[in-house]
């Protein structure tokens, strides 16, 4: 009895350490140390060792030799001055404005200029009438759908031509590109104007942005099955995100996508511990999702074992929250795999619902689907709707369903086929 009492005791105690391990590896990717996980101070890389070291404490292999594979890309950053002044107003980055994420550089006083809605419907201007000593301005907030997207399409046009400023009342919601127009591009706040658009204001702005070409890594970590064997399953999740969009703002990306690779620690702490008699497990954290799934493309056109050995992908992205339980994306693709998921859940009640999709572009498996894996992409769902904006913070995380889900995804991968 004494025995049985020591050994779950044991149990209990590890799994408290494991869960310690997995808080504090979430927290600190969210940290201003990373800087957001981007490409302005090697936030990226930065991450990149953390993500390999804490593999390494684990108990993971490197695979050939490495914990890494690099891949280079072309993106447009903002490492240091970000500042509007509108009036008499400074304005709060991130919160009173962001910048386009293809924005130029640039810096002055200006006055501001304007065209009407027709013409900014149409198109039917001259961009060589477009003055580069003024301010181009235009509120998008009184119009909806087809009309919204075609104004911003001749505002980025403009912006081969002046600095743009473009009044929105909608979520600021950022993101990374690998392209820079030949002006600032920045989105403001209706707000700021106090509703009303003051035709005698001036602007005064500094904006620095560096289009560079950079090398992230894929951080990964193999786990042999207990017998020797060539079948695989991949676990996945994006370890980057937005960056810094200035020295002194930067995005978390709390949910998007620490949450992630703190699931992929959960599973590699839980199946390190009892490995699967007779599958490989192959850890990747990819880099260069937010810019275009560039990690995960380059992977799976570069692939570091044999694809056709890989039985399954399982996609982990935003994990952060789940009182409203999973959605999984490619369901329909894969219904054997996805009703003993359901099974599972079912019979331990393990979370609300699991919600079908079908195919999507939308995340690190679908190269891999492309190319013949059978894949899952499975994020959670719930109140916290912070996406792409500073307020995506590790303390805006619930947690609320990740223990069920850590349970239920190593369950899911134990009951293939032995």
């Amino acid at each position: 009895m004494r025995i049985v009492l020591l050994i779950s005791l044991s149990f209990s105690l590890q799994i408290v350490a494991q869960t310690a391990r997995v808080i504090k590896f979430t927290e600190q990717l969210c940290s201003p140390e990373f800087h957001g996980r981007g490409y302005v101070n090697n936030g990226d890389s930065i991450a990149a060792n953390y993500i390999a070291k804490t593999f390494q404490e684990i108990g993971l292999k490197a695979l050939n030799g490495t914990y890494f594979q690099s891949f280079s890309f072309p993106v447009n950053t903002f490492p240091n001055n970000m500042e509007i002044i509108i009036g008499d107003k400074k304005l709060t980055p991130g919160v009173d404005f962001i910048v386009d994420p293809s924005s130029g550089k640039g810096k002055g006083t200006m006055d501001f200029q304007t065209l009407g809605i027709d013409e900014l419907y149409t198109g039917n201007f001259n961009l060589l009438k477009i003055d580069n000593k003024k301010m181009f301005y235009f509120s998008n907030v009184n119009y909806k759908g087809d009309t919204i997207k075609k104004v911003k399409e001749n505002l980025v046009k403009i912006a081969k031509y002046a600095p743009v400023i473009e009044v929105v009342n909608t979520k600021f919601t950022w993101s990374v590109s690998g392209k820079v127009y030949n002006f600032p591009f920045i989105q403001v706040q209706e707000s700021v104007f106090n509703n009303s658009f003051q035709a005698n204001s001036s602007v005064i702005y500094s904006i620095d942005a560096q289009i560079k070409n950079h090398t992230a890594r894929n951080v990964i970590g193999y786990l042999p099955a207990i017998k020797k064997t060539k079948k695989t399953i991949m676990i996945t999740a994006h370890y980057d995100h937005l960056g810094r969009m200035g020295a002194a703002t930067y995005f978390p990306g709390a949910n998007d996508n620490a949450s992630g690779n703190g699931m992929l620690i959960s599973l590699a702490e839980k199946l390190k511990t009892k490995r699967l008699k007779n599958y490989n497990l192959l850890f990747v954290a990819f880099a260069g999702e937010e810019i275009g799934l560039l990690g995960s493309m380059y992977m799976a056109a570069n692939p570091i074992i044999d694809l056709k050995s890989v039985q399954f992908l399982l996609n982990l992205d935003i994990m952060g929250s789940g009182e409203e339980g999973i959605t999984v994306v490619n369901a329909t693709l894969f219904p054997e795999e996805f009703t003993r998921l359901e099974r599972i859940n079912k019979d331990k009640n393990y979370l609300v619902q699991i919600k079908k999709r079908g195919p999507a572009a939308n995340s690190d498996h679908y190269f891999f689907t492309q190319a013949g894996v059978p894949a899952f992409y499975i994020y959670t769902m719930g109140p916290n709707k912070h996406y792409h904006d500073i307020y995506d913070t590790y303390y805006e995380l619930s947690f609320s369903a990740f223990g069920n889900l850590s349970n239920l995804l190593e369950e899911f991968l134990r009951n293939f086929k032995q």
